[in-house]
């Protein structure tokens, strides 16, 4: 298999406040640890700024604009409690879109069959008209509005285990049945949505999850609620919103899982990929907030895409 990884430096000048879960260090962890000659193989690529016109895949240009104005000269400027801006954010988000979206190209025009893109700010939380939840827009929900528009994909399936819950892709393509949302995510926690009854136009399939749930009953709930709706919907291209806050180490929720459950996730997805998408996938880095933990989640993805 051929994979390609995109990062880029404008991504570690979206700055946070001290103290702040989501913070440039998790990209150097992840840095690091793909610098092990195990990942020798990847093909590194300094990640491309994105078209602006792309954010209106998803958003509104009223959205754009806020964000846009929430922009400050210097300093730190909050959105709202969780979610604040730099000087330096709008290159970076714009920057985080053109990784998914060339992610995309990669994957349909057979430069590799899979991208893992490590750039932030993440995405999933960032509803049609909502910055929130450390997002300010949504990659994913770009990415596959790119795919669908660029390469004439008929069925985008996007699939977010990170243990929060991805309201912001729900939300925008809640009544779109040409692309498949699925969610596994801790139940009761941030940011309240993706009860199993939210189901959109029949597209929307949330898994929530108990707190101190284990590898067991997160395997089950990937087996009997998103992998069966992934084969029934079969996608053109499968795109992964690949938080790793569901690590037992991290410090903003309560799953236990490890790394060797995001391997075995990552394979089952490929898996899918090859057999109803043309090996097409693209991950994105969504949360993570426990480096170590991060790091190593990542690590076992990554090897996994490598792998085949």
């Amino acid at each position: 298999m051929t994979t390609r990884l995109y990062s880029h430096p404008i991504y570690l000048e979206h700055l946070t406040p001290p103290g702040h879960p989501e913070r440039p260090d998790r990209l150097r962890a992840i840095a690091r640890v793909l610098e092990d000659e195990a990942f020798a193989a990847l093909d590194r690529v300094e990640a491309p700024k994105g078209d602006e016109a792309t954010i209106l895949y998803a958003h509104p240009e009223s959205h754009v604009q806020k964000v846009r104005a929430a922009i400050p000269q210097e300093g730190i400027r909050a959105i709202d409690a969780d979610t604040v801006a730099s000087p330096k954010s709008w290159v970076a988000a714009l920057t985080a879109i053109g990784a998914a979206n060339a992610a995309v190209d990669d994957v349909f025009s057979g430069k590799a069959d899979n991208v893992f893109v490590a750039s932030r700010p993440p995405g999933h939380h960032a509803e049609k008209t909502t910055a929130m939840g450390f997002c300010l827009f949504n990659n994913a929900a770009i990415a596959a509005r790119y795919a669908q528009k660029k390469h004439g994909a008929e069925r985008v399936a996007i699939v977010d285990w990170d243990v929060h819950h991805g309201n912001g892709t729900q939300d925008i393509f809640w009544d779109d049945p040409s692309v498949l949302y699925c969610s596994t995510h801790q139940m009761p926690l941030y940011p309240g949505t993706g009860a199993k009854s939210e189901t959109g136009a029949g597209n929307i399939v949330n898994a929530p999850l108990a707190p101190q749930t284990g590898s067991d009953i997160f395997r089950e709930a990937m087996r009997s609620r998103v992998f069966s709706a992934i084969d029934d919907f079969a996608p053109d291209l499968i795109i992964i919103s690949a938080g790793f806050d569901a690590h037992h180490r991290d410090p903003l929720a309560e799953i236990n899982l490890t790394e060797d459950d995001f391997d075995w996730a990552t394979g089952e997805l490929m898996d899918r990929a090859t057999r109803h998408s043309g090996n097409r996938l693209v991950s994105l880095l969504e949360g993570g907030y426990d480096l170590e933990g991060l790091s190593f989640s990542v690590a076992a993805h990554v090897k996994r895409l490598m792998k085949g």
